[in-house]
C-alpha cells in the first residue's frame, strides 16, 4: 500500500461537472453566446464613432487641398469656386460650400454619416489664402 491519500469514490458528481470531463459544454457556450449578445451593441457603437472619425478627418483634408485648389486658382486669374468644385471627389461636391472674399478661400464641407441626426450638425472648414507680393 502506498503512503498517499486514498480515493473514495461516492458516485455523485460535483455541481457542474459532467461524466465525459470538465464543465459542462453546453452551458458554457450558452454563456458564451449571451455574453457576446450583450457586447454586441458595445462594438456597433465602437465602430461607428470610428467610422465617423475616419470621416470627419477625411473630410477635413478634402477640404483644405479644395481651398488650396481655390486659392491657386484665385491667385492665377482663374475661378476659385470651379477650381474648388473640380478638386473635390464627386460624392463631396454636393456637400461643400464655397466662400470667396478678398483673396481669401474658405470651404465648408460636411462629411459623411451613418446618422442623419449627425450629418446635419457636423461640418469641416478650412480657408486658404492669396498673399499679395
Amino acid at each position: 500500500m502506498s503512503g498517499g491519500p486514498a480515493s473514495v469514490s461516492t458516485g455523485r458528481l460535483a455541481p457542474g461537472l459532467s461524466k465525459v470531463g470538465g464543465t459542462g459544454g453546453a452551458s458554457a457556450r450558452g454563456q458564451a453566446t449571451v455574453e457576446l449578445l450583450g457586447l454586441l451593441p458595445v462594438v456597433l457603437v465602437l465602430g461607428l464613432a470610428a467610422f465617423q472619425l475616419l470621416a470627419v478627418g477625411y473630410a477635413s483634408v478634402l477640404a483644405g487641398s479644395a481651398a488650396e485648389a481655390g486659392a491657386l486658382a484665385l491667385a492665377g486669374g482663374a475661378d476659385a469656386h470651379a477650381a474648388v468644385r473640380e478638386a473635390l471627389p464627386a460624392w463631396s461636391r454636393a456637400r461643400a460650400r464655397v466662400n470667396v472674399d478678398d483673396g481669401r478661400v474658405a470651404v465648408r464641407l460636411r462629411p459623411p454619416s451613418l446618422l442623419a441626426a449627425l450629418e446635419e450638425r457636423l461640418e469641416v472648414t478650412a480657408h486658404a489664402a492669396v498673399e499679395d507680393s
